[in-house]
């Protein structure tokens, strides 16, 4: 069954166009934030930019979409570069990356960040928290990864910041780093919802049950069931805008080869694509951001990237669709 969902997924994504009408453009804005707070390796992902370097602009423009400005790249800037400390480093880049996000705000938007990881989730999220007017904005959150990164520091198995982002975005922990971000109120739990977690550290695994989080599962993404349908559409009646997040590492191993965390029995890039699909479709639905994309030697058949570019395309399509 998985595999005849897959071949039909694929023919529904070949029989579409390439080349959209002028009425079907989609405004597109992208932005780069290879800032992972990363400790002990080298701050700067290469992620955002292997994504980029695959022709990103003409592939945005074949599938239907047209860039409102060249795609933005965030950096320190000459203060906050004289900052240490790796996470206080990447809460000042997600706060630049946030007034990047809120520039370019405009109504029927697209907006795309290539992110370092999911420690980036927090400033797409302070970005889209107010208008270009500066009107605040109930903004929900589907967070799509394998993983659940709702750990706090004091259940965290690993220690790496890259457990906790939602724990932290909710306002459970590391309250400085969020509001360093940008990110002056937390994200209430009934705004955020999981999808393709499967795996959890123990004390993590009691968060999920003690905060009943809202989740879809693999199986769900695999066949776009009505549950998946029923939570996107729930959150889009209690929030203005939703952020889609995707951790490339929710995906089959066999597609993330040279990721570190990856996980097995993973959906397909392709059923991935379709569920992003399924998603922008709906009007509230404005932002996604894809994480932690392997890159060079990580990538040896460029199968990581490709996936990544299926997202994008995804998301444009179903931006067309509305």
């Amino acid at each position: 069954m998985r595999y005849l969902c897959g071949f039909l997924i694929t023919l529904i994504f070949s029989a579409t166009p390439l080349a959209a009408s002028g009425a079907d453009i989609v405004k597109v804005d992208i932005i780069k934030n290879p800032y992972g707070g990363h400790r002990n390796i080298p701050e700067i992902s290469m992620g955002p930019d292997y994504i980029h370097a695959a022709g990103l602009e003409r592939l945005v423009a074949e599938w239907g979409g047209e860039l409102i400005r060249p795609i933005q790249d965030i950096r320190l800037d000459e203060e906050q570069d004289e900052q240490y400390g790796a996470w206080n480093r990447m809460a000042l880049a997600n706060a630049n990356y946030a007034g990047l996000v809120r520039q370019g705000l405009q109504d029927d938007l697209l907006t795309i960040g290539l992110e370092a990881n999911c420690n980036d989730i927090m400033g797409m999220l302070a970005g889209l928290k107010y208008t270009s007017e500066g009107d605040a904005r109930r903004v929900g959150l589907i967070f799509i990864d394998a993983h659940g990164d709702f750990n706090v520091p004091e259940t965290t198995l690993s220690g790496r910041l890259g457990g906790m982002p939602v724990a932290v975005a909710a306002g459970h922990a590391l309250q400085n780093l969020r509001t360093t971000a940008g990110l002056a109120e937390p994200i209430p739990m009934s705004d955020i919802v999981w999808g393709g977690v499967r795996d959890l550290d123990p004390l993590e695994a009691e968060r999920f049950t003690e905060y009943e989080v809202q989740q879809f599962s693999v199986a769900d993404m695999r066949t776009l069931s009505q549950a998946l349908r029923n939570e996107v559409q729930q959150l889009a009646d209690r929030v203005d805008v939703i952020y889609v997040h995707v951790d490339i590492d929710v995906l089959d191993p066999s597609e993330v080869p040279g990721h570190d965390t990856k996980v097995a029995g993973g959906p397909s890039s392709e059923e991935v694509a379709a569920v992003l699909r399924l998603m922008f479709q709906n009007p509230k639905v404005v932002a996604l951001g894809v994480g932690g994309t392997p890159a060079g030697s990580l990538d040896p058949k460029g199968d990581s990237r490709q996936a990544a570019l299926k997202f994008i395309e995804g998301a444009i399509k179903g931006m067309q669709e509305r």
